[in-house]
């Protein structure tokens, strides 16, 4: 398990958060100047210098459940309110989103293009506010900072990690079940064309080398598929083209965004209720939540009655109706911290 993948995993997560949310204030009609506060207060709370600093520290990832009260927290820094139904469903499709991207990485590095794509659509939401835009070039420069000598074997270490945070995972998203990147049972469907990672070759060539390394024969084979020679490498600078698409904002054109869980996933929850025995991390994870929540500085509105609902689903039935049939062990109880107090 690699102890740099925390800070990937969390911003591509809020990238993904954020998108949505921006969807939903639109598909609301929420005024601009309401919808522009949303975004902003959740990006500077998110890009916060201590809380940056808590996160880019090595350490574990910890559980589905630990990261999800982050979100939380980090969901309701504005005027919004989201009931439990709702945050579910933002959460399911946060992770599903993020893992699909993990998955189609053509290379364990992209996954930091992924981040950079994030980053760069973040900075589109929040372009009227310097002083916020400032707070994500930072993080940009500690991502190139910590991440940018990594080797190959780190990368694929920390892509190894961010699948088995996501292994079992097999919620069903209207979007990509549509795109037909996602098959009925949740899982998602590997290409068999498109452009090979950067600096590989076109798969169909077998070469024989001798005792002497020179080559001394070649063979062609029939791949099956319907690849090409990647045009360029993504830019790992703060402007430019990242050439990966994995990472932008899917919702940019306003479509409706449905999950449901499939049947592996509910008959996988019902087999892995979590145990009555102490969990021996739970020390360390309630300590790191303490930490990490107390880094995060949320704002509380001087106009309690600014305060609106936000709703993931197009009506309060659809809401309602998914808060009664989601199994009960995917639903992530919040877990309640005061962060400005020392825990044990």
């Amino acid at each position: 398990m690699s102890v740099r993948t925390l800070p990937l995993l969390f911003l591509n997560l809020g990238g993904e958060m954020l998108y949505i949310l921006d969807q939903r204030l639109r598909a609301q009609n929420v005024p601009g100047d309401k919808a522009r506060k949303v975004l902003n207060d959740i990006v500077s709370t998110m890009f916060n210098r201590k809380f940056m600093e808590e996160l880019f520290k090595p350490q574990e990832l910890y559980s589905k459940k630990a990261l999800r009260t982050v979100y939380d927290r980090l969901a309701h820094a504005s005027i919004i309110r989201l009931n439990q139904a709702s945050m579910d469903k933002l959460y399911d499709l946060m992770t599903v989103a993020f893992k699909y991207q993990v998955l189609m990485c053509p290379r364990p590095k992209d996954v930091l293009l992924v981040t950079f794509n994030h980053l760069d659509a973040i900075k589109g939401l929040i372009r009227d506010s310097p002083a916020i835009l400032n707070q994500v070039d930072e993080t940009f420069q500690q991502l190139t900072e910590v991440y940018g000598g990594l080797s190959a074997g780190e990368f694929q270490l920390i892509r190894q990690t961010l699948l088995i945070f996501f292994q079992d995972l097999h919620i069903r998203v209207s979007i990509f079940l549509k795109d037909r990147v996602q098959n009925s049972n949740g899982r998602f469907v590997l290409p068999v064309s498109g452009p090979v990672p950067w600096g590989t070759e076109v798969p169909g060539l077998i070469r024989m080398f001798n005792s002497k390394g020179e080559e001394v024969k070649t063979v062609e084979f029939k791949h099956g598929g319907n690849y090409v020679a990647a045009p360029k490498e993504g830019s790992f600078e703060l402007y430019g083209d990242r050439v990966l698409k994995l990472g932008t904002n899917m919702y940019s054109v306003n479509r409706p965004v449905e999950t449901h869980m499939s049947g592996a996933s509910k008959n996988l929850a019902s087999q892995t209720q979590e145990s009555i025995a102490p969990n021996p991390l739970a020390k360390e994870e309630l300590n790191f939540l303490a930490r990490l929540l107390g880094g995060m500085e949320t704002k509380k509105p001087s106009d309690p009655e600014a305060r609106f609902r936000l709703n993931l689903f197009a009506t309060e039935e659809e809401e309602e109706q998914a808060a009664l049939t989601r199994p009960e062990e995917l639903s992530y109880e919040v877990i309640n911290i005061q962060a400005t107090q020392s825990l044990f």
